[in-house]
């Protein structure tokens, strides 16, 4: 028996019910931000995803060459495609540039609990706008999206790549040698971190230092340990962000997203339902449009993890809430079935969700049916009912049936 590829999933349709419910409480709620969806290619040219994440990405990419010899990758996410279909066709647009998309992304990594081969990222990207506005939009958008989905227990936990940046500098780190450090740091690896950091010729109380900042974590008192303009930048976004509605971020220091084209802000939300692995959406602001040949520009985007986030949704007994069926239409026999087509034909028209018998079952195993695919009321369509104009409805919770005009029959479902 044919078997579907390790690491990824098939979804029956009441997961794709659920699936497009909450993608569409995502897309909702980003078009009240003002954002407007875009999409991009399921596979780029290898070199995008390398330019943006140095040359090891390869190892966890679907990659390969084309008929024509061209290095080819399925997208592992939908940052850098965004970026550069910005680059692309969007930067003459009025500024700032506010997009959302969603769509699957592929890594070749071990499958596990909540991680797959194939996965779904929804994300947004505000460019062009630049300061603790931007910032906080974005972060509230992000917020406001978990909250939507109506998870309960979640956390905003907010950083700024600066921080680090500048400390490791005063111990005489070069730019570009804080990289390793940086990504070390943001896993909280200090066992990894230290070796480096005595291999640049950093002392004990330094790294003790530099460790105990990444560790630095509470409300907004903590910005007493950023002096200056970067601690008086995080103090705006968090006023920003309160007079927004989000309230209870947390400042953590050591939230750093060490990549080298985040440039300022970075901010991570989690979920604990699901335990260590608690991540479900991340961002910040970041250059990349010159990685891809334009012109410099501020940008703030995230990327929730939709899987992630469904699974803790799951964990928190989260239901959606079921599309119902409106009616089921029951021929009686076989001279009332064209009658019985023209009523289902109608009901769709109106745009009411409609079904009919096409098992040709009697009627009690037809109305069964109708309650086990969850049919609000059934429409029992029989030769006299029809030479007398009407057709019997049947509320299948309570059992209750009246008879209805079928010229009214429409107009009875959207009452």
């Amino acid at each position: 028996m044919a078997q579907r590829p390790r690491g990824t999933r098939d979804f029956l349709p009441d997961e794709m019910e659920r699936r497009r419910h909450y993608e569409g409480v995502l897309r909702r709620r980003a078009e009240t931000f003002g954002f407007r969806e875009i999409s991009t290619p399921i596979f780029e040219e290898t070199e995008l995803f390398v330019a943006r994440s140095g040359p090891n990405i390869v190892e966890e990419l679907y990659a390969f060459e084309d008929k024509g010899g061209r290095g080819i990758s399925l997208r592992p996410e939908l940052t850098a495609p965004a970026i550069r279909l910005y680059v692309n066709g969007m930067s003459n647009d009025p500024k700032p540039v506010k997009a959302f998309y969603f769509g699957q992304c592929f890594r070749y990594e071990r499958p596990q609990s909540g991680r797959y081969r194939e996965f779904f990222q929804f994300g947004a990207e505000l460019i062009g706008g630049s300061g603790p506005e931007s910032d906080a939009e974005v972060i509230a958008l992000a917020a406001a999206m978990v909250r939507d989905l109506g998870l309960k227990n979640y956390k905003v936990r907010l950083g700024h790549i600066g921080v680090l940046r500048d400390r490791l500098a005063s111990v005489g780190i070069p730019g570009d040698g804080m990289a390793e450090i940086l990504q070390k740091l943001d896993k909280k690896a200090f066992d990894e971190a230290r070796p480096i950091l005595e291999s640049r010729g950093v002392g004990d109380a330094d790294i003790e230092s530099i460790f105990g900042l990444v560790s630095t974590v509470g409300g907004p008192e903590v910005l007493s340990a950023v002096p200056g303009e970067i601690g008086e930048y995080m103090g705006r976004v968090l006023a920003l962000l309160d007079a927004m509605g989000v309230g209870d971020v947390e400042v953590d220091l050591g939230v750093v997203r060490g990549l080298d084209y985040y440039t300022g802000i970075v901010f991570e939300m989690e979920a604990p339902a699901l335990g260590a692995e608690k991540q479900i959406c991340g961002g910040g602001s970041y250059a990349l449009a010159e990685v891809f040949g334009g012109e410099p520009v501020f940008t703030t985007g995230f990327a929730i993890g939709f899987d992630r986030i469904l699974l803790a949704m799951e964990k928190e007994g989260l239901e959606h809430p079921r599309k119902a069926l409106r009616a089921y239409i029951v021929p009686v026999s076989d001279d009332v079935r064209v009658e019985a087509a023209r009523i289902v034909a109608s009901l769709r028209d109106a745009g009411i969700s409609a079904d009919i018998d096409l098992m040709d079952r009697k009627m009690g195993r037809a109305l069964k049916h109708a309650s086990s695919v969850g049919a609000e009321k059934a429409v029992i369509v029989g030769a006299k009912e029809l030479s007398q104009g009407v057709a019997t409805v049947r509320d299948m919770e309570s059992g209750e049936q009246s008879e209805v005009p079928l010229d009214c029959l429409v107009d009875h479902f959207l009452s």
